[in-house]
């Protein structure tokens, strides 16, 4: 009988990392695709992958701001070309689930232009909504 417990759980453990470890990876290709479309000059497709709701958060340099149009706004004015975007670089320095529908994120962002380049932190916050994954809250600096 104590076997059958062990051997429960162990699967209910497998079958819980499993589901966070194909969260991780959707919330993975979620940046890649921002990365690339970034680099593509591209920031209303970049932009798909934040929550389109006037309760998405942004905190940047400026302090926080709230709304998807808010922050596409804030975006567009900070890189109004190709030349001010560069190129986007992502490391990911940590993920972790907080609850079935939610993941925060750690990383580092580069920018690699020509009229110099800059980098800093963020941490995102990532939510499930209606099936997918977005960012409900980024604090880059």
């Amino acid at each position: 009988m104590n076997r059958l417990v062990v051997v429960f759980l162990f699967v209910c453990t497998c079958s819980t990392l499993h589901a966070q470890n194909k969260d991780e990876q959707a919330i993975r290709r979620l940046l890649a695709s921002q990365n690339e479309q970034w680099n593509k000059g591209n920031i209303e497709a970049f932009m798909k992958g934040y929550w389109e709701s006037d309760s998405l958060l942004f905190v940047g340099k400026n302090g926080p701001t709230y709304g998807y149009r808010t922050t596409l706004e804030n975006y567009r004015k900070s890189y109004p070309d190709t030349a001010a975007m560069g190129k986007l670089h992502f490391d990911i320095l940590k993920t972790e689930p907080l609850a079935p529908d939610c993941y925060f994120v750690l990383g580092k962002w580069m920018l690699k232009r020509s009229i110099g380049n800059v980098q800093g932190h963020f941490t995102l916050l990532f939510k499930k909504k209606k099936g997918q994954w977005v960012i409900v809250a980024d604090h880059s600096s």
